[in-house]
Protein backbone atom coordinates (compact mmCIF):
# COMPACT_ATOMS: atom_id res chain seq x y z
CA UNK A 1 0.00 0.00 0.00
CA UNK A 2 1.60 3.30 -1.31
CA UNK A 3 2.93 5.36 1.72
CA UNK A 4 0.36 8.47 2.32
CA UNK A 5 1.51 11.92 3.02
CA UNK A 6 0.22 13.46 6.35
CA UNK A 7 0.42 17.45 6.70
CA UNK A 8 0.50 18.98 10.09
CA UNK A 9 -2.18 21.88 10.83
CA UNK A 10 -0.74 25.38 10.83
CA UNK A 11 -1.13 28.30 13.73
CA UNK A 12 -0.58 30.94 11.02
CA UNK A 13 -4.12 31.63 9.13
CA UNK A 14 -2.16 33.50 6.12
CA UNK A 15 -1.20 30.16 4.69
CA UNK A 16 -3.62 27.47 3.61
CA UNK A 17 -4.48 24.56 6.26
CA UNK A 18 -3.36 21.57 4.22
CA UNK A 19 -5.68 18.59 5.10
CA UNK A 20 -4.52 15.72 6.47
CA UNK A 21 -4.04 12.62 3.77
CA UNK A 22 -3.28 15.33 0.99
CA UNK A 23 -0.87 13.65 -1.36
CA UNK A 24 2.93 15.02 -1.45
CA UNK A 25 2.16 16.43 -4.90
CA UNK A 26 -0.84 17.83 -3.94
CA UNK A 27 0.78 19.46 -1.05
CA UNK A 28 3.69 20.54 -2.89
CA UNK A 29 1.98 22.32 -5.91
CA UNK A 30 0.18 24.13 -2.87
CA UNK A 31 3.09 25.10 -1.09
CA UNK A 32 5.18 26.57 -4.36
CA UNK A 33 1.34 28.52 -4.60
CA UNK A 34 1.76 30.30 -1.28
CA UNK A 35 5.77 30.91 -2.11
CA UNK A 36 5.26 32.20 -5.42
CA UNK A 37 2.84 34.57 -4.42
CA UNK A 38 4.98 36.74 -2.03
CA UNK A 39 6.11 39.77 -2.65
CA UNK A 40 9.99 40.05 -1.73
CA UNK A 41 12.99 37.66 -0.85
CA UNK A 42 12.31 38.38 2.45
CA UNK A 43 8.83 37.12 2.62
CA UNK A 44 9.67 34.45 0.80
CA UNK A 45 11.96 32.93 3.27
CA UNK A 46 9.11 33.43 6.31
CA UNK A 47 6.78 31.84 4.34
CA UNK A 48 9.37 28.61 3.57
CA UNK A 49 10.33 28.31 7.01
CA UNK A 50 6.32 27.87 8.09
CA UNK A 51 5.96 25.75 5.36
CA UNK A 52 8.54 23.58 6.25
CA UNK A 53 7.45 23.07 9.65
CA UNK A 54 3.80 22.05 7.71
CA UNK A 55 5.21 19.74 4.75
CA UNK A 56 8.22 17.75 6.50
CA UNK A 57 7.37 15.09 8.83
CA UNK A 58 8.21 15.73 12.49
CA UNK A 59 9.70 19.06 11.88
CA UNK A 60 8.59 21.79 14.98
CA UNK A 61 10.92 24.52 14.13
CA UNK A 62 12.70 25.67 10.98
CA UNK A 63 15.19 28.32 10.32
CA UNK A 64 17.27 29.92 7.28
CA UNK A 65 20.42 30.67 7.62
CA UNK A 66 23.26 32.85 5.05
CA UNK A 67 26.91 31.08 5.39
CA UNK A 68 29.84 32.90 4.13
CA UNK A 69 33.10 31.20 2.75
CA UNK A 70 35.48 32.19 5.99
CA UNK A 71 32.72 31.24 8.23
CA UNK A 72 30.67 34.24 8.59
CA UNK A 73 26.49 33.28 9.35
CA UNK A 74 23.72 35.39 9.32
CA UNK A 75 20.20 33.86 10.04
CA UNK A 76 17.34 35.27 7.73
CA UNK A 77 14.52 33.44 8.71
CA UNK A 78 13.22 31.41 12.10
CA UNK A 79 9.34 30.10 12.88
CA UNK A 80 10.16 31.39 16.62
CA UNK A 81 13.12 32.22 18.88
CA UNK A 82 13.56 28.78 19.86
CA UNK A 83 15.72 28.44 17.01
CA UNK A 84 16.92 32.15 15.79
CA UNK A 85 20.40 31.48 16.84
CA UNK A 86 19.97 27.58 16.80
CA UNK A 87 22.52 27.85 13.93
CA UNK A 88 24.98 29.92 15.95
CA UNK A 89 27.01 27.81 18.54
CA UNK A 90 28.34 29.46 20.69
CA UNK A 91 31.99 29.83 22.00
CA UNK A 92 33.32 30.82 25.38
CA UNK A 93 30.35 32.51 26.37
CA UNK A 94 30.41 35.04 23.42
CA UNK A 95 27.34 34.07 21.34
CA UNK A 96 29.68 32.42 18.73
CA UNK A 97 31.17 35.63 17.77
CA UNK A 98 33.38 34.69 14.72
CA UNK A 99 35.37 36.61 11.63
CA UNK A 100 34.29 39.87 11.06
CA UNK A 101 31.98 40.25 14.33
CA UNK A 102 29.84 37.34 12.32
CA UNK A 103 28.57 33.76 13.54
CA UNK A 104 30.59 30.47 13.13
CA UNK A 105 28.08 28.12 11.50
CA UNK A 106 27.78 24.96 12.70
CA UNK A 107 30.59 22.19 11.64
CA UNK A 108 28.61 19.46 9.89
CA UNK A 109 27.24 22.65 7.34
CA UNK A 110 30.70 23.08 5.59
CA UNK A 111 30.01 19.48 3.98
CA UNK A 112 26.74 21.27 2.96
CA UNK A 113 28.89 23.25 -0.10
CA UNK A 114 29.76 19.85 -1.79
CA UNK A 115 26.40 18.02 -0.71
CA UNK A 116 22.97 19.03 -0.76
CA UNK A 117 21.28 17.06 2.66
CA UNK A 118 23.34 17.12 5.70
CA UNK A 119 21.61 14.96 9.24
CA UNK A 120 22.35 15.43 12.63
CA UNK A 121 20.63 12.55 13.97
CA UNK A 122 21.30 13.32 17.64
CA UNK A 123 22.76 16.14 19.30
CA UNK A 124 23.34 14.58 22.41
CA UNK A 125 25.01 11.04 20.82
CA UNK A 126 28.71 12.63 22.23
CA UNK A 127 27.74 13.93 25.38
CA UNK A 128 25.52 16.94 23.94
CA UNK A 129 27.09 20.50 25.41
CA UNK A 130 26.60 22.00 21.97
CA UNK A 131 24.05 24.78 20.73
CA UNK A 132 21.02 22.44 19.75
CA UNK A 133 21.12 19.93 22.68
CA UNK A 134 21.16 23.02 24.92
CA UNK A 135 17.96 23.94 23.69
CA UNK A 136 16.36 20.33 23.65
CA UNK A 137 16.74 20.06 19.91
CA UNK A 138 17.89 16.88 19.27
CA UNK A 139 17.53 16.18 15.68
CA UNK A 140 18.21 18.84 13.10
CA UNK A 141 18.05 18.63 8.77
CA UNK A 142 19.74 20.87 6.81
CA UNK A 143 19.13 21.48 3.03
CA UNK A 144 21.26 23.40 0.81
CA UNK A 145 19.14 26.12 -1.00
CA UNK A 146 21.65 27.53 -2.97
CA UNK A 147 25.49 28.29 -3.24
CA UNK A 148 27.65 29.83 -5.06
CA UNK A 149 31.47 30.50 -4.64
CA UNK A 150 31.25 32.75 -1.78
CA UNK A 151 28.09 32.18 -0.01
CA UNK A 152 25.90 29.43 0.85
CA UNK A 153 21.96 29.72 1.91
CA UNK A 154 20.78 26.63 4.37
CA UNK A 155 16.84 25.94 5.01
CA UNK A 156 17.04 23.66 8.40
CA UNK A 157 14.20 21.43 9.90
CA UNK A 158 14.72 21.24 13.79
CA UNK A 159 12.87 18.58 16.20
CA UNK A 160 13.21 17.76 20.00
CA UNK A 161 13.53 13.72 19.78
CA UNK A 162 16.45 11.97 18.14
CA UNK A 163 16.48 10.74 14.56
CA UNK A 164 13.45 12.44 13.54
CA UNK A 165 14.30 13.21 9.99
CA UNK A 166 14.37 9.69 7.73
CA UNK A 167 15.61 9.23 3.78
CA UNK A 168 11.87 9.48 3.30
CA UNK A 169 12.27 13.16 4.98
CA UNK A 170 14.98 14.56 3.80
CA UNK A 171 13.91 13.14 -0.08
CA UNK A 172 10.92 15.57 0.35
CA UNK A 173 12.87 18.02 1.52
CA UNK A 174 15.09 18.60 -1.36
CA UNK A 175 11.72 18.80 -3.75
CA UNK A 176 10.34 21.50 -1.29
CA UNK A 177 13.96 23.59 -1.23
CA UNK A 178 13.84 22.90 -5.36
CA UNK A 179 10.63 25.11 -5.01
CA UNK A 180 11.96 28.03 -2.60
CA UNK A 181 15.16 28.06 -4.51
CA UNK A 182 12.50 28.98 -7.28
CA UNK A 183 10.18 31.35 -6.05
CA UNK A 184 13.84 32.99 -4.08
CA UNK A 185 15.21 33.64 -7.43
CA UNK A 186 11.94 35.13 -8.76
CA UNK A 187 11.00 37.31 -6.28
CA UNK A 188 14.70 38.37 -6.19
CA UNK A 189 14.42 39.15 -9.87
CA UNK A 190 10.89 41.16 -8.90
CA UNK A 191 12.52 43.08 -6.57
CA UNK A 192 15.32 44.30 -8.22
CA UNK A 193 13.61 45.09 -11.68
CA UNK A 194 10.90 46.99 -9.27
CA UNK A 195 13.81 48.89 -8.25
CA UNK A 196 15.59 49.15 -11.29
CA UNK A 197 12.52 50.88 -12.09
CA UNK A 198 12.28 53.30 -9.49
CA UNK A 199 15.96 54.69 -9.82
CA UNK A 200 14.81 55.08 -13.43
CA UNK A 201 12.45 57.29 -12.32
CA UNK A 202 13.85 59.21 -9.66
CA UNK A 203 16.98 59.91 -11.99
CA UNK A 204 14.63 61.19 -14.72
CA UNK A 205 12.92 63.67 -12.44
CA UNK A 206 16.66 64.78 -11.01
CA UNK A 207 17.76 65.33 -14.61
CA UNK A 208 13.87 67.20 -15.26
CA UNK A 209 15.14 69.34 -12.38
CA UNK A 210 18.35 70.20 -13.52
CA UNK A 211 17.26 70.52 -17.15
CA UNK A 212 14.91 73.54 -15.63
CA UNK A 213 17.24 75.21 -12.89
CA UNK A 214 20.43 74.93 -15.01
CA UNK A 215 18.27 75.76 -18.87
CA UNK A 216 20.62 72.87 -20.32
CA UNK A 217 19.37 69.86 -22.43
CA UNK A 218 18.43 66.48 -21.70
CA UNK A 219 22.54 64.98 -21.67
CA UNK A 220 23.98 67.93 -20.31
CA UNK A 221 21.67 67.30 -17.17
CA UNK A 222 22.22 63.67 -16.75
CA UNK A 223 26.32 64.62 -17.58
CA UNK A 224 26.06 67.11 -14.54
CA UNK A 225 24.37 64.46 -12.41
CA UNK A 226 26.86 62.28 -12.99
CA UNK A 227 29.93 64.43 -12.92
CA UNK A 228 28.09 65.61 -9.67
CA UNK A 229 28.00 61.92 -7.87
CA UNK A 230 31.44 60.96 -8.69
CA UNK A 231 32.92 64.54 -7.33
CA UNK A 232 30.70 63.66 -3.81
CA UNK A 233 31.43 60.11 -3.84
CA UNK A 234 27.81 59.55 -3.52
CA UNK A 235 25.58 56.89 -6.05
CA UNK A 236 23.77 57.99 -8.57
CA UNK A 237 20.41 56.73 -6.84
CA UNK A 238 20.93 58.76 -3.77
CA UNK A 239 21.98 61.99 -5.30
CA UNK A 240 19.10 62.29 -7.68
CA UNK A 241 17.11 61.30 -4.54
CA UNK A 242 18.47 64.11 -2.74
CA UNK A 243 18.21 66.60 -5.61
CA UNK A 244 13.80 65.64 -5.62
CA UNK A 245 13.46 66.33 -2.04
CA UNK A 246 15.32 69.47 -1.69
CA UNK A 247 13.32 70.00 -4.66
CA UNK A 248 9.67 69.01 -3.14
CA UNK A 249 11.02 70.58 0.22
CA UNK A 250 8.70 74.17 0.76
CA UNK A 251 10.95 76.90 -1.53
CA UNK A 252 13.11 74.47 -2.86
CA UNK A 253 14.91 74.92 -5.68
CA UNK A 254 16.94 72.19 -6.08
CA UNK A 255 20.76 72.09 -7.61
CA UNK A 256 21.63 75.71 -8.99
CA UNK A 257 25.12 75.60 -10.38
CA UNK A 258 26.67 73.04 -12.47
Amino acid sequence: MPKRFVVAASEFTDLPRFPVGFELADALTAAARDLHGTNSPGDTLHTAVHLAVRLLPDAEHAGIAEIQRGGRLRTLAWTDETVRFAAEPRQGGQGGQGVQGGHTPHPDWERLWTTPVVHTDDSEADGGGNALSGIGLRSALSLRLRADRRRLTVLTAYARKPQAFDEDTARIGRLFTAHVSLALESATVREQLTEAMRTRDLIGQATGILMERLDIDAAGAFESLVKASQRENVKLRDLARRIVDAHSAPGGRGVTER
